[in-house]
């Protein structure tokens, strides 16, 4: 009898032993599919925001505007590695002899040329010996602030340390790319311009854009007619931190914030000018200038929506007057955007009025 109720108990125990086994078995195989599941939704949260599914090696994080050719063996990089500036221009083509003056002046120092042809005319290029260098984006009747905000994003012109937006009536006879970049890097110049010849440019709409003759630089301007109140005290545009929107230079940290400045649906751009001090990368008053020993001419020619062969005056005269209105309209949205947007940012706050503050 007591060997039997002996082995009956270890019977038990074996059994007990088992199915204690058992269950935590059981267990660990679930928490360990939950947790391989809590880890895959992990990954796959990562893979949806990062670019962690690619091996390191085969990431390209920059590129250039340099065209490669479909027939010819092409380096995997380009050794020379000078990709000092971008000029990108809204052109038409009865600017065209124009526009072949200025670009010469920039392939000198090889610099990348993007052409947005507004006017659908891209074929009435294609005679200039360096027009197969350069890239032609077309769109009928957009500004170049249009495609600069659809082509020029930070991500696509990074391997460019500075982008020149600008016009396509401008004198270029007394302007050399090498010297300026030269002059804005050491000026440590965010954000430029070069100044305006006054005895030639038909076109000044603000007196610190006009060159002084005794300067290389100048960051402000002293003006007292009417109600503009021009001093050492100003902080602001159009007084001090500010370029005219026709031929803008912009560092590439400057241009990552214009960028996102620009307006979608706002083409004229009216209004950028006042705030681009913003984007300025510390004080607009010592990082925004207008460079005066590389100068240029503003012809001031209207020829977005201006007069052509195929049209009669009067009706180009009407289209520019649409277009002035169109801009002041844009103007006052933008402004009203700007109000809104800082009254809401509750954690947004104007540098800019705290320096005037400080400096007062």
């Amino acid at each position: 009898m007591k060997t039997q109720a002996s082995f009956g108990l270890v019977f038990l125990l074996m059994t007990l032993v088992i199915f204690v086994a058992m269950t935590m078995k059981i267990q660990y195989e679930n928490l360990t599919m939950d947790m391989g599941q809590q880890s895959f939704e992990s990954t796959k949260r990562q893979w949806r925001n990062r670019i962690d599914a690619l091996p390191r090696g085969v990431v390209e994080s920059t590129t250039d505007m340099a065209l490669k050719p479909l027939w010819e063996r092409s380096s995997r990089k380009d050794g020379s590695g000078n990709y000092a500036a971008l000029l990108a221009m809204a052109v038409g083509i009865s600017q065209k002899q124009n526009v072949d003056i200025l670009v010469r002046k920039f392939l000198i120092d090889n610099c990348s040329i993007i052409l947005f042809h507004y006017d659908g005319n891209v074929d009435g290029w294609h005679d200039l010996e360096w027009s197969g260098k350069a890239i032609h984006i077309l769109a009928y009747n957009q500004t170049k602030w249009w495609f600069a905000k659809r082509f020029l994003h930070p991500s696509a012109v990074s391997a460019y340390d500075y982008i020149f937006l600008w016009d396509e009536d401008l004198g270029v006879e007394n302007f050399h790319l090498g010297r300026y970049l030269q002059i804005m890097a050491s000026e440590g110049l965010e954000i430029s311009q070069p100044a305006l010849d006054p005895d030639q440019s038909s076109d000044i709409h603000h007196r610190i854009t006009v060159r002084d003759r005794k300067a290389k630089v100048h960051r402000r301007v002293y003006d007292f007619r009417g109600s503009l109140n021009c001093s050492d005290e100003s902080t602001g545009p159009p007084c001090t931190g500010w370029v005219e929107g026709m031929a803008p230079v912009f560092s590439r940290a400057a241009w990552k914030c214009v960028w996102h400045l620009i307006q979608n649906d706002l083409i004229h751009g009216w209004g950028l000018d006042m705030k681009l001090g913003y984007c300025a990368q510390g004080d607009r008053t010592k990082k925004v200038g207008v460079i005066d020993v590389e100068y240029i001419v503003h012809q001031g020619i209207p020829s977005l929506g201006g007069g052509s062969v195929n049209k009669a005056p009067s009706k180009s005269l009407d289209l520019r007057a649409h277009i002035r209105r169109q801009s002041t309209a844009e103007l006052e949205k933008f402004k009203e955007r700007w109000d809104q947007a800082a009254r809401k940012d509750k954690e947004w706050f104007d540098p800019f009025e705290g320096y005037a503050r400080i400096k007062g």
